[in-house]
């Protein structure tokens, strides 16, 4: 396959902590899928929930990506500083008839698909409410460049979910459609436990008439038992860790095995061959991998 034109690929963590080896994959992944087409590659900081973000976690992410010699083109994007974009969106979609509000508690809903209780409710909009978009018997389908094809129906298998949250906060789903549809990215390199939100995503790319990207879902890590690596199994990213190291490991991850005389080189010869050598077919075709820590 040849080069994708004019390639906008980004990177969006969110600052509850700094990055761990799963994040860190996923970051290297879409860097090298960026630089390998000769195109520009974005940091978004995922800050919109505030309850989540942890003092200082920004700086740490990012002090962290420029010692693995990721380096951003363009200015960093918060989250945060986004809000009128956010309301604009929901007011767009309420102009259409898309969404109604809910006061439907998350106890009240846990783990079914949302029966629909307060779709047809009227004079619920001066309780205390969120508000869901209205989903309908139609399936939604990406084409990812590495998992192939996944489909979801979208009223019997996502049912109406939640764009804005009761206390007020936008949520995750329509906060990362609009701003990817801001920044006008092209490709979406992440892991694969977001496979369901994609989809989501698309539906509101949908009905806000935005172009959808095309994405890449990478397999991700988890520890021996299964468990999905989080930020508090940091051991890579230490401090004493070298960079070259946390480089090579994720790039044994992510099916690259650089030769030794790369593996024993500085961060930009790493990351020149990694680019050179970036190839889509070589990434493993998983959901998932357990993967250990080597030294070399």
């Amino acid at each position: 396959m040849g080069q994708i034109k004019n390639y906008r690929g980004r990177f969006a963590p969110t600052p509850s902590g700094a990055l761990h080896f799963g994040s860190i994959v996923t970051a290297l992944g879409s860097y090298l899928d960026a630089k390998s087409n000769k195109g520009k590659w974005f940091v978004r900081i995922d800050d919109i929930d505030q309850s989540r973000n942890k003092v200082d976690a920004n700086k740490i992410i990012l002090e962290q990506l420029g010692k693995l010699g990721l380096t951003w083109d363009g200015p960093v994007v918060y989250q945060s500083q986004n809000i009128g974009l956010y309301e604009a969106a929901i007011k767009k979609l309420e102009e259409f008839n898309y969404t109604f509000p809910c006061t439907c508690t998350r106890q009240e809903v846990r783990n079914q698909i949302y029966p629909g209780t307060c779709r047809y409710k009227n004079n619920i909009q001066n309780q205390k409410h969120s508000i869901r978009i209205k989903t309908e018997n139609i399936q939604i389908s990406i084409s990812d460049r590495l998992q192939n094809n996944y489909t979801q129906t979208m009223d019997s298998e996502v049912g109406d979910f939640i764009i804005k949250r009761s206390d007020d906060y936008f949520a995750y789903q329509l906060a990362t459609t609009v701003d990817d549809n801001e920044q006008k990215i092209t490709d979406i390199v992440r892991g694969f436990d977001l496979l369901d939100s994609t989809i989501k995503q698309v539906f509101l790319q949908y009905k806000l008439q935005y172009k959808t990207p095309r994405y890449l879902h990478l397999p991700i890590v988890v520890d021996s038992k299964g468990k999905k690596i989080s930020k508090a199994d940091n051991e890579i990213i230490s401090e004493t860790s070298p960079p070259e190291m946390i480089l090579v490991n994720a790039l044994r991850f992510l099916g690259h095995n650089p030769p030794d005389k790369i593996e024993n080189s500085d961060i930009k010869t790493i990351l020149d061959w990694s680019i050179e050598n970036w190839h889509v077919d070589s990434l493993p075709k998983k959901s998932k991998i357990s993967y250990s820590i080597q030294s070399k």
